[in-house]
């Protein structure tokens, strides 16, 4: 019973073993950076981020149709620009960088779903929106393995500022030069996986299995590293229960994988180890002398 529940829908359908091979890639590459997210204050930028890159996709799709290629290079172009344009408006007039984010990012979702109502259909706009990681062809899984790919080689050469960034900038200003280009390709990062997410799980819940793991982490570790190693198994646990209930039940992939990491989230809210509810309800008893 067990094994035709858990296994048997992975090990009798291609379609569900792109999808998990698909979470684990986005897991490898999006756990950690959902955890410098969150530990530089971000996690909203992420989110802006995921629907700036909807018009430049949305443009490759009226151009070519579903063709993933043209969407790809289209959303890394319009997720690139909107970065600079926000950094270039935060730093040339008063606006601060969140709001200068916010404004682009409702700007670029509304051009993006008008661009595709234009051309398309309601099943369209879904797809768009809400992604399909069931029908992730081949092609579609490569990309997302070689982003992930990229995105751990990068964060090995540019982890140690971006660690101590995190924990201490002015620090890190007085000492060395690396915080500015770590900070920029730590956006490209995010832009890159949100592309990965974006093929998955749509504009609008791409950035969820970043973030709702890296906040899961930070119920049980106060260190970056086991934050990371934390991260990155919840990511990959939410995917596999989360393909097992679309599979099992009528809710859509995408929204049924981050229910599962909301659910992981509520747990580590109530019994984490560190913050959590019942924790500071009832203490753990310190040893005395």
């Amino acid at each position: 019973m067990l094994h035709d529940a858990l296994i048997a829908p992975f090990t009798d359908f291609a379609f569900m073993r792109r999808a998990l091979a698909a979470v684990i890639a986005l897991a490898l590459g999006g756990g950690p950076i959902g955890v410098f997210l969150m530990l530089r204050r971000m996690s909203l930028v992420g989110d802006a981020m995921a629907h700036a890159i909807l018009p430049g996709a949305a443009i490759g799709f009226l151009l070519s149709g579903l063709n993933l290629l043209a969407m790809t290079a289209g959303g890394l172009i319009a997720g690139f620009a909107v970065a600079l344009l926000a950094g270039l408006v935060s730093r040339g007039t008063g606006l601060k960088e969140d709001a200068s984010l916010a404004t682009f990012y409702l700007t670029s979702l509304a051009l993006g779903v008008t661009i595709v109502s234009v051309k398309g259909t309601n099943v369209d706009l879904l797809h768009v929106l809400f992604g399909n990681i069931l029908a992730l062809d081949d092609q579609t899984l490569l990309l997302v393995a070689i982003n992930a790919t990229i995105t751990l080689l990068v964060l090995a050469v540019i982890y140690r500022p971006l660690v101590v960034e995190s924990v201490d900038p002015l620090f890190l200003r007085t000492v060395s030069r690396a915080g500015a280009p770590a900070h920029l390709a730590f956006l490209a990062l995010i832009v890159v996986n949100l592309v990965s997410g974006f093929q998955a799980l749509g504009t609008l819940l791409a950035v969820g299995l970043m973030i709702l793991p890296a906040s899961i982490a930070r119920f049980w570790s106060r260190d970056i590293t086991p934050m990371i190693c934390i991260a990155v198994p919840t990511a990959v646990l939410s995917g596999y229960a989360g393909l097992v209930l679309s599979f099992q039940t009528r809710i859509p992939s995408g929204p049924a994988i981050i229910l599962v990491a909301a659910a992981l989230y509520g747990f580590s809210v109530l019994f984490g180890s560190v913050g959590g509810l019942v924790r500071q309800l009832f203490p753990a008893r310190h040893l005395e002398a």
